[in-house]
Parts: C-alpha cells; sequence; structure tokens
C-alpha cells in the first residue's frame, strides 16, 4: 500500500466521521423538535364539578383545591373528595345558562400554615340600592379554616376586604394569586358591557380612568391596616388614582399567575374584544392600552371590529402604553382567517415542573373555545424569545397525543398548578353553569 493510500485513510475516516456527527446532530435536532410538540396527554383526575375555574395545591402532601364557580371549593385528596367551603348562599343569583359570576378566586396565605387564612373572591348581591340597574358587588374576603380540623373553612369566620360595585354581569376577573414579596394580587375587569362603555363606565374607559377600580390588577398588604394597608411602592400610593392600583388599561385578566421561577414575573391572559387576544407580564405602573389598544393594535369603540390605523402612543398620564408578550387573532373578527386561534383568552402558567422537561419556562395557556356554541377549547404554549431586543414570545399549539388528535370536547375555564409546579387543565362541556360536565386533567407525559 503506497503513502498515497494511507494518507487518504484518515480524510476518508474525519469525512465519515463529519457525516456520522451531522446525522446524529440532525437526528437529534428533530427528536427535540418531536418532544416540544409531542408526547403530551390529559390524564382526568376528578369529575363531578360544574365549571372548575382555580386548581392550587393544599400542602405539600399533593391535596388540591379546586373552585366551582357555582359556589363550592373542594379538597382532592387521593380520590376523596372532601367539602373545604361552601358559599353558595352568598353569591348573587346565577344563570343557568353562560355566566361570568360566581365563585372567581381563591388564594392561601404565604403563612397559612401558622394563620389559618384563606382569601377568596366572589359575587355578592348588589350591595348598594341607589345603583340603579347595576347588576353585583364583586366581594373579597378572608376566611380562617377551623384550628381543630385545618380541612374545612369556617363559614362564619368571614371578614370583608373590599368591595367593587360591578354595573354589568360580565368582565370580573376574579383571579387572586399572593406576590413573592407577600402582597395580595387581584385582576379585576372593566365592569362589563361591551367597548367599555355604557352604564357605570368612565368617558374615557373604566381601563384608563385610575380613580376606579375596574380594569386593573389591584395589589394590596392584608398583614397590615384594617383591613388592608397600600404598599408603600404602589403606583398611586401617593396620590394620582386609587392607591390599590398596581397596574391598569385592562379589559378582563381572567387568570393571572407568577411564574415559580425565573423572576417571578406576573403573567395575564387579558381577554379581547372580537379581534385579538393577548397575554401581558403586568409589571408595577403598567398601562396596557385598554380601550385605546388591544393586543398590538389601536381601538376604536366606535369601530370596535376595525382598528384605526393611528391613536395615542401614551395614556392619559403622558406614560407610554406597555405591548403584551403575545397576541392572537379572535375566530370572531376573524372568521375565516387560518391565523384564528380561539375567541377567549384563558391565561395559565409559566411551567416549572419536572415531569415535562421540554416545556421548562415555557407559558403553557389556553383558549376557552372555538366556538361559542361548541366546545372546543385549545391548549397553546408559548416560549420567550432569544434576544432580549425581541420581545414578542412565539406561540405553538400544544400537541396532545391524548384526547385524539388534541381534540379536547370542552370548554377550558382555567388551568392550575401543584406544589410540584405540574399543571392541571379544568374543563366544562357546557358554556354556562348546567350540570356536573366539570372535570379536571393532569397534564402529563403521552405513554
Amino acid at each position: 500500500m503506497s503513502h498515497h493510500h494511507c494518507g487518504k485513510l484518515p480524510r476518508l475516516h474525519a469525512a465519515a466521521f463529519r457525516f456520522v456527527a451531522c446525522l446524529l446532530l440532525w437526528s437529534s435536532l428533530i427528536a427535540i423538535a418531536a418532544s416540544a410538540q409531542s408526547g403530551f396527554a390529559l390524564k382526568q383526575v376528578a369529575d363531578g364539578f360544574t365549571s372548575p375555574v382555580v386548581l392550587i395545591p393544599y400542602d405539600n402532601s399533593g391535596r388540591l383545591l379546586v373552585v366551582d364557580q357555582i359556589g363550592t371549593i373542594t379538597m382532592l385528596s387521593g380520590d376523596a373528595k372532601l367539602p373545604f367551603l361552601d358559599l353558595r348562599d352568598r353569591l348573587t343569583k346565577l344563570n343557568k345558562g353562560f355566566d361570568e359570576r360566581g365563585l372567581l378566586g381563591l388564594a392561601l396565605h404565604p403563612k397559612f400554615k401558622s394563620n389559618r387564612k384563606v382569601y377568596v373572591v366572589y359575587s355578592a348581591p348588589l350591595r348598594d340600592k341607589t345603583l340603579a340597574e347595576w347588576d353585583h358587588t364583586m366581594t373579597l374576603s378572608e376566611f380562617k379554616v377551623f384550628e381543630k380540623d385545618r380541612l374545612q373553612v369556617d363559614p362564619a369566620s368571614e371578614k370583608i376586604i373590599l368591595q367593587i360595585d360591578k354595573p354589568w354581569f360580565n368582565h370580573n376577573g376574579g383571579c387572586l394569586a399572593f406576590g413573592p414579596e407577600g402582597y395580595l394580587y387581584l385582576s379585576v375587569g372593566d365592569g362589563g358591557n361591551k367597548d367599555d362603555t355604557g352604564r357605570g363606565h368612565s368617558t374615557q374607559g373604566n381601563g384608563q380612568d385610575t380613580s376606579v377600580l375596574l380594569g386593573k390588577v389591584l395589589r394590596i398588604d392584608v398583614n397590615k391596616g384594617n383591613p388592608y394597608a397600600i404598599p408603600s411602592d404602589n403606583p398611586f400610593a401617593k396620590g394620582g388614582g386609587r392607591p390599590e392600583i398596581f397596574a391598569y388599561g385592562l379589559r378582563n385578566t381572567w387568570r393571572m399567575s407568577f411564574d415559580r421561577g425565573g423572576n417571578h414575573e406576573l403573567f395575564g391572559g387579558d381577554v379581547g374584544q372580537n379581534m385579538f387576544e393577548e397575554v401581558n407580564i403586568i409589571v408595577k405602573g403598567g398601562n396596557y392600552g385598554w380601550r385605546t389598544r388591544e393586543g398590538f393594535h389601536y381601538f376604536d369603540p366606535k369601530t370596535p371590529n376595525k382598528p384605526p390605523e393611528d391613536g395615542p402612543k401614551v395614556g392619559p398620564d403622558g406614560k407610554p402604553f406597555i405591548d403584551p408578550i403575545l397576541e392572537y387573532k379572535n375566530i370572531n373578527g376573524w372568521r375565516n382567517d387560518p391565523e384564528a386561534r380561539g375567541i377567549s383568552v384563558t391565561g395559565g402558567y409559566v411551567y416549572r415542573g419536572k415531569a415535562l422537561r421540554q416545556l421548562q419556562g415555557r407559558y403553557v395557556f389556553a383558549d376557552w373555545s372555538r366556538n361559542f356554541g361548541l366546545p372546543d377549547g385549545v391548549m397553546y404554549v408559548a416560549t420567550r424569545p432569544n434576544s432580549r431586543d425581541e420581545r414578542h414570545w412565539s406561540l405553538a399549539p400544544m400537541a396532545l397525543v391524548s384526547p385524539a388528535d388534541g381534540k379536547i370536547g370542552a370548554f377550558i375555564v382555567a388551568l392550575g398548578q401543584d406544589a410540584e409546579g405540574e399543571l392541571y387543565v379544568l374543563t366544562n362541556a357546557s358554556n354556562g353553569l348546567v350540570k356536573n360536565t366539570g372535570k379536571v386533567f393532569k397534564l402529563v407525559k403521552a405513554d
């Protein structure tokens, strides 16, 4: 064998090696792409609810609390369903059909183990009879579990913290969450009706009116004051607006959540009018634009289905509006557009569990349905951009292996998160508060 041939062998080896390495890299990239898009399933963990709207961990034992919109809170303990609190007799009369009122929010105090405090938000009968034609009073209350029986709330322990009169039955928000600094956050819709107009709406719209609590995210300190204190760094703590306001220019932040990892950002799904649904990272003093903006677009209540080409860049206080991290087209306003993805963003959580590694750090959320009359909820995954200059998150449907074809066949009312950071999907087969078709599923790896 000549030296000439010998010299070629290592080069052949190197070329073959590079080829194999490329193949391996390519196949691993394909595997990563496939794993990011497949292998998820919804495993039913409970049923028999009407419309489950909140799921949170009770403790580190695996027990979960599930809020049913009709007014009850149930503890899931293994296969058992234990009654935790029944507030049905304190709610305003709910519709049998579609209704956005009810028992809407639940949060346990960060020091719940020692102080036994539980916070709820519900739609009570209208307290002020002088507000002719107004609808109900949104009520934030503190309760305590029994000292001797920590598995049940003492219904006589109610202490009303905050009440907000609502002109219409819809756009209530009502999501509760404790922030990393221990303050309590509450999402409040713009008052209802449509276009942020009509009875009970300011001339500029409630979203932009900092003298009202509607169309906001509020932040209060329930550890001080009576019934609460204002955090000293709240945007309007020293005047210029209601001191409880944390962020404003919001239409109806139905579900919001703090990222339990990363920078503990507050994510909110803000339900749009007819054209665009949006997800926001909600920051202190942020003005998210409603009703001047809807998603990344201008909005005019006189032409709600035709976004104006131009409009104000800043709010009444001169501060620029904050854009959402993502938007998608609403099917109602974009009937035959393949990019239209749903009709009402549900909101969700940044995944920080251990079971579904490919979702780590991604925002998992849902849209209530692709059709108001038919149960057709959809799940989505949003991914943070790689560069700091890019603000918009990318959006992809979550490919569910089970149920078949990823068709959930239900309205997705909310998502939940357990003590381990694993996620749950809360559904209702009906768009109303009828029958017991509400179910709770856990998001798991497909077999």
